[in-house]
């Protein structure tokens, strides 16, 4: 269940708000109706992914032509020209 407070009651029960984030539900406070942030628990140092781990995860299973950043003719045309229009 999400919740949905105004700042003023925000205020008053925040405690309570912390906790329904820390349960996962999704707390957002707003002014005048417009939400404007989101209360999120945050992350532990061992709940953190380590994304350096994905570099070079796709190593040798991805092949890139060795034409493939060579400029083409016609798309180059149509940079410096223009397209046609109808």
């Amino acid at each position: 269940m999400a919740a949905l407070a105004n700042i003023h009651d925000a205020k008053t029960n925040l405690s309570k708000l912390i906790e329904r984030a820390l349960a996962g539900e999704d707390v957002t406070i707003a002014r005048a109706g417009k939400p404007l942030v989101r209360l999120v628990p945050v992350q532990s140092e061992q709940e953190r992914v380590d994304h350096s781990q994905w570099l070079g995860a796709l190593k040798g299973q991805v092949w890139v032509a060795p034409d493939f950043d060579d400029a083409d003719a016609e798309v180059a045309a149509m940079f410096e020209t223009g397209l046609d229009k109808p």
